[in-house]
């Protein structure tokens, strides 16, 4: 073979190993958990990136939810305290508080060594293998699945379900999971079930479908509910986030009418709200 020959048959070799390395999974991108406290669980690349900003909220700015503050802290504390504890469904109106929730234990936790994982739907799928990820490491991770629901046909409901309560491949004790969602059974629930429902002598018998999806919202050991906010609530979480954007009091004789009329602009009276109002109000009137 002459030299010729070779260099042809060098550069085709050389781009047959390219196109063959294009095609293999990555390795696992390490993540320095001393330095990131959040991540993001990317399904298609199975790979964590780092949130470098993660959104912090501070527990104290989160009112009209006292009760629920202290069972998710309790919770989180026992956690972090290394005893036992449970995976934690929040429930609810929309715009009460359930993600911010969340968000505000690693803003209180994260320096004491917990860690956050968002993990979409799609993501749950491959639970078994974010749980071996983070096995090993010297923190405390919470997953955490944000406004979860499901159809009857979406393959993350079986595997969510089983990582929660009946796979082998369970989390270690370094792990818990905690969800969001509008439905208490994350799943829609129609007419038709509970028709189906059945009496024998003193006791129900649900229908199939509706034990379905009971049993996975069954298998998270804290539920968590979360309610409309009344009038004054509202207002009250109004001003206190306009006075915190502002960095003083409110004196504004209008600022409560205005507030009003913004939550009836948008159909809806929520602590989600009051925070969209407020940012509008202190950065239209400075």
């Amino acid at each position: 073979m002459n030299l010729t020959n070779l260099d042809t048959l060098l550069t085709r070799a050389e781009s047959l190993l390219t196109r063959i390395e294009a095609g293999l999974p990555s390795l696992p991108q390490q993540i320095n958990w001393k330095q990131v406290r959040a991540a993001r669980w990317l399904a298609e690349s199975r790979q964590l990136r780092p949130i470098q900003r993660p959104h912090r909220i501070e527990p104290k700015h989160l009112l009209t939810i006292d009760e629920q503050k202290q069972r998710v802290d309790s919770n989180t504390r026992q956690f972090m305290l290394g005893k036992p504890a449970n995976n934690v469904l929040l429930t609810g109106s929309r715009g009460t508080g359930k993600s911010s929730l969340v968000k505000a234990m690693l803003a209180k936790y994260g320096s004491k060594g917990l860690r956050l994982i968002e993990v979409d739907k799609v993501g749950l799928n491959h639970l078994p293998e974010l749980f071996d990820r983070v096995a090993d490491q010297p923190f405390r991770f919470i997953l955490y699945c944000d406004d979860l629901s499901f159809t009857a046909v979406e393959p993350g409901y079986p595997a969510l379900k089983a990582a929660l309560d009946g796979s082998l491949a369970g989390p270690t004790d370094n792990v818990l999971i905690y969800a969001t969602s509008n439905r208490r059974h994350l799943m829609p629930e129609y007419l038709e079930e509970n028709e189906a429902t059945k009496h024998i002598g003193n006791e129900v018998h649900p229908d199939e479908a509706t034990e379905e999806k009971i049993s996975l919202s069954e298998r998270f050991g804290l539920w968590v509910s979360f309610y409309p906010i009344n009038q004054d609530e509202y207002l009250a979480i109004a001003r206190h986030w306009a006075e915190e954007l502002a960095g003083k009091e409110i004196p504004d004789a209008n600022f409560e009418a205005e507030a009003l009329r913004w939550a009836l602009g948008r159909g809806s009276r929520s602590g989600r709200v009051a925070w969209q109002f407020a940012r509008d109000w202190v950065g239209s009137k400075n």
